[in-house]
């Protein structure tokens, strides 16, 4: 290279040594930082089909909660494959696990749910309700998506562990019927989190996206039964204490309490036992509710008044009347250290590029539902956060015990509400195997910088301490409490065969 002014050539040297010292100062671990981003993208993008067939196997599974074994079955034996060490039953549930890689400190905990819906069954990328079988389950939410990215995720972060030798400890947990709130304040009252540093939880969305702050309610999830005493219901009423009647009252009892409740309370019910035969007065029944508020204090209120209610219907039917507390949760919130880790990565790996028949499927079922017409989201959008939303998630009861970080990944079509058979349309199509590539990059890219980084951790338990302020976490569910194993049996059983026809021959294989 030719210089006319020999001053600026020197000059030009010098600032190129500067540069070569600097970057020669910069930390191992810092120069390492994009090789590890590097080994987690090439992880994920190698194991895409296994992750996009992962979730389509799910999908076809649609597993009620506390009955997904097949689903179980498949994702602890990837794992126990891939070199975990599998833990199954967790906390006394057949289909929960925990999966765990490496030793030491840090210990960094992802979890997700894998449950379905009753009756949304609906053949996907149909925009016309076109059930698989009528009134069977659907994954109507997308939780077999949430699987997916957290096995793909746990395998990229493994190999980065493993070629940077970053030290600490990996926990995977399996938590199942989320649905029915259940699982995680059983593994936070079993000890499952006690050593847990941070945590972070993957779950279906619209967009690639976390917050911070407040996010959804909590929860009180509890059935009543009420046991009269049968008689013939023509020629001896009287003879006879009718229990449906009483599940009726508190029903009507509690309709009446509205007025007089706040109104961010959000409480529903349904009858899930109202006798056997019209001609015999009804000895059982049993009425269950969830209690939503925005504290978990606020919630006991509420079912304290229903308590309350309960005992005033069975004394009007001379009934005896009693409770069974399911799910106690708070509400779930997000550590701003986190969510900033996480943003900056979900930066770097931006939106999916969308096909042209993944943007029309989008708006030919928006415009079905009635749903705005605006395909799919194309961008990451900036760092917020959180408003409080009536929804619920089991998860909230670890986020008052640890630094919990949340990503959200694009798999579901905008406008489209869950638990509805529309939402089903989505989870098993080319659109949503995208959004779980994007997802599991997020989340792994996210965990290996907590694990290469001692100081982020330490950063993201100060935020947490100033976040919670002077917030004491306590259990809210029985300490005898056993988790409810039973629910939704009879329905999967009936379905189960039908639904097997439709399980998919071809099984992920993980890299």
């Amino acid at each position: 290279m030719f210089f006319t002014n020999r001053k600026t050539a020197l000059r030009l040297a010098a600032l190129l040594s500067l540069a070569v010292w600097i970057l020669g100062a910069v930390p191992a671990a810092a120069q390492n930082l994009s090789a590890q981003k590097e080994v987690v993208f090439k992880s994920v993008d190698e194991n895409a089909k296994a992750i996009a067939l992962l979730g389509d196997n799910i999908f076809y599974f649609a597993e009620l909660g506390m009955q997904e074994f097949e689903t179980s079955k498949l994702m602890t034996g990837i794992l126990e494959k891939g070199g975990f060490k599998v833990e199954r039953g967790i906390s006394g549930m057949p289909t929960a696990f925990m999966a765990t890689y490496g030793s030491g400190a840090p210990v960094i905990a992802i979890h997700t749910e894998y449950d379905t819906t009753p009756g949304n069954s609906q053949t996907p990328g149909v925009t016309d309700h076109k059930p698989m079988v009528e009134g069977a389950p659907g994954h109507a939410e997308g939780h077999n998506t949430n699987a997916a990215v957290m096995i793909g995720a746990a395998f990229a972060i493994k190999k980065a562990m493993d070629q940077f030798k970053l030290k600490g400890t990996l926990k995977i947990f399996g938590s199942p019927a989320e649905e029915l709130l259940i699982p995680r304040p059983y593994f936070v009252r079993d000890g499952y989190f006690k050593d847990v540093d941070i945590a972070f939880h993957d779950h279906v969305g619209e967009e690639l996206k976390t917050e911070y702050g407040v996010r959804q309610y909590a929860l009180i999830s509890a059935e009543f039964t009420f046991k009269g005493q049968t008689s013939h219901a023509a020629s001896a009423p009287w003879h006879g204490r009718d229990a449906v009647d009483a599940a009726e009252l508190m029903d009507i009892g509690f309709d009446k309490l509205r007025e007089h409740l706040e109104p961010t309370q959000r409480s529903h019910r349904v009858i899930s036992f109202g006798g056997d035969q019209p001609n015999v007065i009804p000895p059982l029944a049993k009425i269950w509710w969830f209690f939503r508020e925005t504290t978990i204090e606020r919630a006991q209120a509420n079912f304290d008044k229903a308590k309350k209610i309960a005992e005033g219907a069975a004394l009007m039917t001379g009934t005896q009347w009693s409770f069974q507390v399911f799910s106690a949760i708070w509400p779930t919130r997000g550590n701003k250290t986190l969510a900033e880790v996480t943003q900056k990565n979900m930066e770097l790996i931006g939106m999916p590029k969308w096909s042209e028949e993944e943007e029309a499927l989008a708006k030919e079922l928006q415009k079905k539902q009635g749903a705005p017409v605006i395909g799919l989201h194309h961008k990451v959008e900036a760092l917020r956060e959180s408003r409080q939303t009536a929804s619920s998630n089991d998860s909230g009861e670890v986020t008052w015990i640890v630094p919990t970080g949340r990503v959200s990944f694009p798999s579901n079509i905008p406008g489209i509400p869950a638990h509805h058979w529309a939402a089903g349309v989505a989870p098993a199509t080319s659109l949503a195997h995208k959004g779980a590539v994007v997802g599991a990059k997020a989340l792994a890219a996210s965990v290996v910088d907590f694990f290469a980084d001692p100081a982020l951790v330490a950063q993201a338990k100060e935020t947490f301490k100033k976040e919670i302020g002077a917030v004491q976490y306590k259990s809210f569910l029985p300490p005898d409490q056993k988790p409810p194993i039973h629910l939704n049996k009879e329905i999967m059983d009936r379905y189960r065969p039908a639904l097997e026809k439709f399980y998919m021959k071809e099984k992920p294989d993980f890299k």
